[in-house]
């Protein structure tokens, strides 16, 4: 839930404003947004391998194991955070896991549904999405 949705529940429950005013506010707040937030991050390859076989690949992971990860990642000791760390940058991935944060997750799932990838090559199509 976002912040703005939640000061205005906070305002319904303290008697500041009625059940109208709330639901005009909150119809403001939706004013351009998609109606529903994406669930899933979908990966689809068509991939020829220049002889006679054909690949497909069709992968759909839902957002909310990513939120769930990252939940599970403020458990991880510090410690074993760093040597994570330390892996990931040895393998080429500068990702910091000790700088992941709920709030900074929420941020981005609300900007993937504005992102579409496709890759059209004459071996292969790629497209990445959420829905």
């Amino acid at each position: 839930m976002s912040e703005e949705r939640r000061q205005i529940l906070e305002m319904v429950a303290e008697q500041k404003i009625g059940a109208d005013e709330a639901e005009r506010l909150i119809a403001a707040l939706d004013d351009g947004r998609p109606a529903a937030r994406p669930k899933y991050l979908r990966v689809l390859v068509d991939a020829s391998d220049g002889g006679e076989g054909n690949s497909r690949i069709n992968v759909r992971v839902p957002l909310e194991l990513l939120r769930a990860g990252v939940r599970l990642a403020a458990l991880v000791p510090p410690h074993a955070l760093a040597r994570a760390n330390a892996e990931l940058d040895r393998a080429g991935v500068p990702i910091d896991l000790t700088e992941l944060k709920p709030q900074d997750l929420e941020a981005l799932i609300d900007h993937l549904g504005d992102v579409t990838v496709d890759v059209d090559d004459p071996d292969a199509k790629v497209q990445v999405y959420c829905e």
